[in-house]
């Protein structure tokens, strides 16, 4: 199948608006709250100004040493929420919210808590490590090995292997077309946030001093980052649907 990109953004904001209070609901309490817990609580990470590249490691290793057994809950719970959004998404027998969540656990429990070990890549202190090269591979891995979570949540695979082919297997041929996709979504990911941030943090500013901006930019950054990770569920949806072809209920669906 041939991937295309404005089906896909089509596809998975006709599936928000059909589906907002519950998703809104759902994004609050699985992406808001944990990441503006962890901003809140969290302090920030040291800066590198007068380190040497050897002390400027050190540091950021020690900041996630620290942070991670608060980042790993929080992957986890983020992981259970993008799996049953997904199955809300996708599941034609209308489960209850309930009954997607459980789905969406029991996802991170057998399979689907891959997508969360593959979000640490993300973090400073591991890209840190990288090379050029070892990036580029990086990411063509992550682009063929995008559609873990809906292959999970969707086809109810959950053996963490076979997931990582089915999700291989359905992106061949579209490697080019997803990457373009995924850089231009993060570009206006980037760009959106930056400046929400630094214009809530500005006005906090003003408007209270430096505890004042440091808390208007947490809200403002975690809101952000929980509307985009439903729209990123939702175009992870669209494009398994896209790619990987009708289901045997869809199928039947169309004889009945």
């Amino acid at each position: 199948m041939r991937f295309d990109s404005n089906l896909a953004w089509r596809t998975a904001h006709a599936a928000i608006r059909a589906n907002r209070d519950v998703l809104l609901a759902m994004a609050g309490v699985f992406f808001l709250l944990p990441r503006l817990a962890f901003t809140l609580l969290m302090p920030d990470p040291p800066a590198a100004q007068g380190m040497s590249p050897a002390q400027s490691m050190q540091a950021i290793e020690e900041f996630y040493s620290k942070a991670m057994p608060f980042m790993i809950p929080m992957l986890v719970v983020q992981a259970a929420g993008i799996l049953g959004i997904l199955t809300l998404f996708t599941d034609r027998t209308r489960p209850t919210v309930g009954q997607a969540l459980s789905l969406g656990a029991k996802g991170v429990v057998l399979g689907g808590g891959l997508v969360g070990v593959l979000g640490l890549a993300n973090q400073p202190a591991v890209a840190a490590l990288g090379m050029v090269i070892v990036g580029v591979l990086a990411l063509g891995a992550y682009v063929r090995m995008s559609l873990v979570a809906p292959v999970v949540a969707v086809e109810r695979v959950y053996n963490p292997i076979k997931a990582l082919q089915r999700s291989w297997a359905i992106t061949r041929g579209n490697f080019w077309r997803l990457i373009g996709f995924a850089v231009l979504v993060g570009v206006v990911v980037l760009v959106i946030s930056l400046a929400a941030v630094s214009i809530g943090g500005s006005i906090g500013a003003l408007a209270g001093g430096p505890d004042a901006s440091r808390i208007v930019s947490a809200i403002v950054s975690s809101l952000l980052a929980a509307i985009f990770t439903l729209y990123i569920a939702a175009l992870m949806a669209a494009i398994h649907r896209q790619l990987a072809g009708p289901t045997v209920e869809d199928i039947r669906a169309t004889f009945e």
